[in-house]
């Protein structure tokens, strides 16, 4: 049988590679070069600006949901660009569309290879960075956007803006959990809906009849990271490779998900959560994702 640890670097293998080939579609800039091995506390530039704009519908007919938005949040944001990123936020044309269907019993690596997901506000969460170790996809070393070893410029909503001006969120969208009532008293509102049609909360969930926080399952790995040709240092969250999964060790899958009975799905359905600890965002998918939500060249 084939263990956790195997499938997953499998799994990460194939992400990567997706990044790499939607990454040269998508027409974006050489990668740059990182030497850093140390993850660092993040730097969040303050969400203390409006975009005027924004526009977004959605539609749930119980077999399917589609999003139809410009991505212009409606929360406050940080300044852009700023020092860590030099993009200015402009309006986008999103149409998703996602068939609901069965969560499937392996992890699909799709979710690197397009959008993982969007907010009910349209805007896309895409968790994972284009940088690697010493600007190299092939070296198996992608830096962990929240790991702070590369500075990104985000802000408080834990998100920046990709060179097409498309606004997206690599970890807990604060400002929009915010607006949609999120508190941890109380079970999650609907947060908004992945790539395959499956529903995403934040944080907390109703269990039991008891509202708890729904937990990661990765961890850490113990020790200390190759070196050589590779990077050197323990294994601290600077890079997506610090972590396992470790099945069991928290209340959701490899997926970050779980079934759960929910106000939206009283009876029940699979759905993911946005963590406080890695991956934060679901860095996979238990369903087929539909291509609406693949990357595309910028317009």
């Amino acid at each position: 049988m084939v263990s956790d640890t195997v499938k997953l670097g499998a799994l990460a293998g194939a992400i990567i590679l997706a990044m790499v080939v939607q990454g040269g579609a998508q027409g974006r800039p050489p990668m740059r070069v990182h030497t850093a091995t140390e993850a660092q506390e993040l730097q969040l530039v303050p969400a203390s600006r409006s975009v005027q704009g924004g526009k977004v519908t959605v539609k749930d007919s119980g077999d399917a949901v589609k999003i139809r938005a410009n991505g212009i949040p409606t929360h406050a944001v940080g300044q852009f660009p700023n020092r860590g990123n030099p993009h200015k936020i402009t309006a986008q044309r999103y149409n998703f569309e996602a068939e609901k269907g069965q969560a499937a019993s392996l992890a699909r690596a799709y979710g690197l290879a397009g959008l993982f997901g969007a907010g009910l506000n349209g805007v896309p969460f895409d968790p994972g960075a284009a940088e690697f170790w010493k600007g190299n996809p092939n070296s198996g070393w992608q830096y962990e956007a929240l790991g702070g070893a590369v500075r990104l410029g985000l802000d408080e909503n834990h998100a920046h803006v990709q060179p097409s001006g498309a606004y997206h969120y690599h970890g807990l969208p604060w400002g929009l959990m915010k607006q949609l009532g999120w508190s941890a008293r109380s079970e999650s509102p609907l947060i908004g809906y992945a790539a395959d049609g499956f529903p995403v909360y934040a944080l907390t969930a109703r269990v039991n009849g008891k509202v708890v926080e729904m937990t990661s399952s990765y961890r850490l790995k113990q020790g200390r990271r190759p070196g050589g040709s590779q990077p050197s240092g323990r294994y601290d969250g600077a890079f997506v490779q610090d972590y396992r999964h470790v099945a069991g060790s928290g209340t959701l899958d490899e997926c970050n998900g779980a079934r759960v009975v929910t106000a939206d799905y009283p009876q029940g359905t699979y759905a993911y959560f946005l963590t406080e600890d890695f991956p934060v965002i679901p860095r996979c998918l238990k369903g087929d994702a539909d291509r609406s939500f693949a990357k595309r060249r910028p317009r």
